[in-house]
């Protein structure tokens, strides 16, 4: 393992065993309780108590975000793409977009969840959708809009189709926008996730758990239930960012040593 590595392996974590180690100071130098503030050292019973139920419901949510990133993958790109290549349709969608991405979503889940009742997975992966597509539909219909038209009239030249001018010039070039979009659409589509399982009344998932903690006035329970979130969105994150250096790794042209 080269030292570059090592140190992009070990900073992060000493980052947050700093933070970890911050949180349990503050907590000590006020001696709040831990209904008001539940330092790192409570979270580990709280884990140990529910490590089954954290097994359960942590791939219950993981799933159902997972699932719900992915249909705004694929319905943000097809959009993203229908607004890059015309600028009519462009016009058309961006205010109703733009309008739909302002509403609180707080506000759309118990709309949802009153439609689909009963149907939990559903749901969830329908919020989680519809919170994190907005970035992707964005980024793509950018990255195709501000293609070079040079490109497009050389390779219409030399006879490419439209297909072929879009697998060899435009997916490329809209590539670091998708990836730096999807980043963003993660930790988006948990929130989406826990949105619902926080109001379905027989829902799964850590959202679930929390508002149980919640009921039960279990604070080092509900503060568990935020840290093991924190890790799965973490989780996707640098999943992403591996699927990035696979994928448009070329577009990385930083050439400024880290300190």
């Amino acid at each position: 393992m080269s030292g570059k590595t090592l140190q992009k392996i070990l900073v992060p974590l000493v980052g947050m065993v700093a933070f970890l180690a911050f949180w349990e100071w503050i907590v000590w130098v006020n001696d709040w309780p831990n209904y008001k503030m539940a330092s790192p050292s409570d979270l580990v019973p709280a884990f140990w108590t529910y490590r089954w139920l954290f097994l359960q419901y942590g791939w219950e949510t993981l799933w159902r975000t997972v699932a719900g990133l992915g249909l705004a993958v694929v319905v943000g790109t097809l959009i993203g793409m229908i607004m890059g290549f015309s600028r009519i349709m462009r016009d058309a969608l961006y205010p109703i977009l733009v309008g739909f991405n302002a509403v609180p979503k707080a506000t759309v889940v118990p709309v949802i969840a009153l439609i689909f009742v009963g149907w939990h997975d559903v749901n969830t992966v329908l919020i989680a959708f519809m919170i994190s597509f907005f970035p992707i539909a964005v980024s793509v219909s950018i990255g195709l809009s501000t293609l070079e038209p040079e490109y497009r009239d050389i390779l219409r030249s030399l006879g490419a189709s439209q297909f072929t001018i879009f697998t060899k010039i435009a997916l490329p070039k809209t590539l670091p926008e998708f990836f730096g979009a999807l980043k963003v659409s993660v930790t988006l589509a948990f929130i989406g996730t826990n949105l619902m399982e926080i109001v379905e009344p027989h829902g799964k998932g850590l959202g679930h758990l929390f508002d149980s903690g919640k009921i039960n006035a279990d604070y080092p329970l509900m503060f568990a239930v935020l840290i093991a979130l924190a890790f799965l969105g973490i989780l996707l994150y640098y999943i992403v960012v591996l699927l990035e250096r696979i994928f448009a790794g070329w577009a990385d042209r930083s050439a400024t040593p880290d300190y």
